[in-house]
């Protein structure tokens, strides 16, 4: 599980399930003119908040993370386990939308004396939580401003065994000078540009230059800006993965607009949509 390839819209999720855990400590139900000392219970008390809400919500955050933090998607029945996560957290939602108006299922006393009932502070809460959890799991893949890396991209020590390039070289994040954007033309005083000899093979200033040979490339690292997949280098219509924004990842070869990536676990595949990415 790659926990970078979260976005903040999972952040806001497991920010919801937290405040849903603590939620579960807290009063059940309030009563108006209850003595200091009745005791009243929490959530965890009522089989009903419990599995509708609690559970319900913890369960469906978990799946909508773990769900993001997996190289491929997984199924179950025909659904992604994702698609699970955000009907639990809006299953959750509803039943404390519910027990909010009823909160102690019809009772309206407690302890021998007659008082209005009201739902507690847990409740409360919970109901916050589950309505922000659902909202957030549902509008993550729709707000671009929710499907952004969670945390920073993390730039490798070294470079992938394929194509490796010592400290410094080409494409490398954290090189010193900033890289072309890809698709472009060296920039005077960058590595490539005028009065600068950066690659092996490149001819000495006074020397005739050779024409560069049809196809050259040079492996570079670069990071994708929201998810995209990996497809197998045969044409397969079927993604073998899955590339991750917050991760950096190796281009070793170009096919036209597509390029040939690299991921860390030594997997191979075309990249189709290479618009947008961010080189190291």
């Amino acid at each position: 599980m790659n926990i970078r390839s979260l976005t903040r819209g999972d952040g806001v999720v497991i920010g919801a399930a937290v405040l849903l855990f603590i939620a579960s400590f807290l009063d059940l139900y309030s009563i108006d003119g209850a003595p200091d000392s009745a005791d009243i219970p929490n959530l965890w008390d009522s089989g009903p908040v419990v599995l509708g809400v609690v559970l319900a919500g913890i369960i469906g955050a978990a799946l909508v993370v773990v769900a993001r933090g997996l190289p491929q998607p997984r199924k179950v029945a025909g659904l992604d386990l994702g698609q699970f996560g955000v009907a639990f957290t809006v299953f959750a939602a509803w039943c404390a939308l519910g027990n909010i108006f009823d909160p102690v299922g019809g009772f309206d006393g407690s302890g021998g004396f007659s008082a209005d009932i009201g739902a507690g502070t847990g409740l409360i809460l919970a109901l916050v939580a589950t309505l922000v959890m659902a909202a957030a799991a549902v509008a993550t893949p729709l707000v671009p401003a929710l499907k952004g890396a969670l945390l920073p991209a993390a730039r490798p020590a070294a470079p992938q065994p394929y194509g490796a390039q010592p400290p410094g070289g080409y494409g490398y994040p954290g090189a010193g000078g900033q890289q072309a954007p890809f698709g472009g033309q060296p920039q005077p005083g960058q590595p490539g540009g005028p009065g600068q000899q950066p690659y092996p093979g490149q001819p000495q200033q006074g020397q005739p230059a050779a024409p560069a040979p049809a196809g050259d490339f040079s492996p570079f690292w670069f990071a994708v800006p929201v998810p995209r997949p990996l497809f197998p280098e045969d044409g397969s219509s079927t993604p073998i993965a899955e590339l991750a924004p917050g991760t950096w990842y190796l281009a070793v070869e170009q096919r036209g607009q597509a390029l040939i990536a690299q991921t860390q676990d030594g997997r191979r595949g075309v990249l189709q949509d290479a618009s947008g990415i961010q080189r190291g």
